[in-house]
C-alpha cells in the first residue's frame, strides 16, 4: 500500500511494504530525486536499517549466550507495517511490532515507528524505537536513501560533488566479509569538495565516525546546490554499488558493521543503542531539497 504527501513544491510516497520511501518528485518539473530500485543496479530505494546496520561478522549474532543469525542491515526493510491515523496534515507514520517470526531471529519485544513530515522543501525522516520486552533491549538503526545523479552520463569523469561541515576527513574501511577493519583512510578534498567519480567507492561505503560530520551536501557536475541532508547521529556512510551508477547514497546511522572477527554480545557491538523496559528512542534526519 503506497501512502502520500504532496504540498506545492514536492509529492513524496512511502510504502507499507519496509515503510520504504519510493519516490520524492518536484511537481514544478517532474524531476524525481529518489532511485527508482532498478536491480541492475540495486533493486532498493530508501530502506529502513533495523535491528542492525551493516554487516554482522559471518552474519551471527549473540544476545542472552544464544546465536542469531541475521542478513546485512537487519530485518525491518523486509516486513509489512501498518499505516498509523494521524491528525497532522504533513505527516505520515508507519508501524512494526515485533511479531513470532521477529522474534527468532531478534529476541526482543519491539515496536518500530516510521514517520515522515514534509514542509516545504524539507522532508523530515523520524524514527521512534521502542522497548516492549522486560528485559534490556539493545539495537541499532540507520537510513539507506538513494538520490539520483543530476544530469548523469556514465562517460563523465565527474558526476557531482559532495560538501561537508567537517574537514580532515578519514574514513573506517570495510574491510572483510563486509566487516569494518582497523584501518583508516584520508579522505582529501578539493576546495571542500569530494568529486563523484568513477573510483569514489572502489574500496566499497565510506565510513565517517566519531560525531564528527552532520551535514552532507549533494552538488551538481558545475557544484550548484542540488540536495542536503542534516542529521544527529554519529556515523554517515556514502555508497553506490558500481562505478557507473547513476546514484549515491547518504546514510545517516545510529550504528556500524561489525569489526572484522567480532563474537561478542550484541551490547558490545560498535554504536549500540540501548533502551530499559519502556523507554524511547527518537531520532531524526533532514533532507532539503534546494533547486526546486
Amino acid at each position: 500500500m503506497i501512502q502520500t504527501l504532496k504540498n506545492n513544491l514536492l509529492t513524496v510516497t512511502a510504502s507499507t511494504h519496509g515503510a520504504e520511501l519510493q519516490n520524492i518528485t518536484a511537481n514544478f518539473n517532474g524531476h524525481e530525486y529518489l532511485w527508482h530500485g532498478d536491480p541492475a543496479f540495486w533493486g532498493r530505494r530508501s530502506p529502513v536499517l533495523f535491528p542492525q546496520v551493516g554487516q554482522s561478522w559471518d552474519g551471527v549474532f549473540r544476545i542472552d549466550g544464544h546465536e542469531y543469525h541475521m542478513g546485512q542491515h537487519g530485518f525491518a526493510r523486509d516486513m509489512d507495517f501498518e499505516v498509523l491515523d494521524t491528525d497532522i496534515e504533513d505527516e505520515i507514520w508507519f508501524r512494526l511490532d515485533a511479531t513470532d517470526e521477529a522474534l527468532l531471529r531478534y529476541p526482543r519485544r519491539f515496536r518500530l515507528d516510521i514517520g515522515y513530515r514534509l514542509q516545504g522543501e524539507r522532508l523530515t525522516v523520524l524514527w521512534r524505537v521502542e522497548n516492549h520486552d522486560t528485559r534490556s533491549m539493545d539495537f541499532q538503526i540507520g537510513a539507506h536513501p538513494a538520490f539520483m545523479l543530476p544530469e548523469f552520463s556514465a562517460a563523465d569523469p565527474v558526476h557531482g560533488y559532495f560538501a561537508f561541515d567537517a574537514r580532515d576527513l578519514r574514513s573506517q574501511v570495510i574491510a572483510e566479509k563486509g566487516c569494518v577493519g582497523t584501518a583508516e583512510k584520508a579522505v582529501p578534498l578539493a576546495d571542500g569538495f569530494l568529486p563523484i567519480e568513477a573510483s569514489t567507492f572502489a574500496d566499497d561505503a565510506l565510513i565517517f565516525g566519531g560525531n564528527r560530520v552532520h551535514r552532507v551536501s549533494l552538488l551538481t557536475k558545475e557544484k550548484a546546490p542540488y540536495l542536503s541532508l542534516f542529521f544527529r547521529s554519529p556515523y554517515v556512510g556514502l555508497w553506490a554499488p558500481k562505478p557507473d551508477a547513476p546514484f549515491v547514497c547518504i546514510e545517516p546511522w545510529y550504528g556500524r558493521a561489525d569489526s572484522v572477527g567480532y563474537t561478542g554480545d550484541f551490547h558490545g557491538k560498535t554504536a549500540v543503542n540501548t533502551l530499559q523496559p519502556g523507554e524511547t528512542f527518537n531520532a531524526e534526519y533532514t533532507i532539503i531539497f534546494e533547486n526546486i
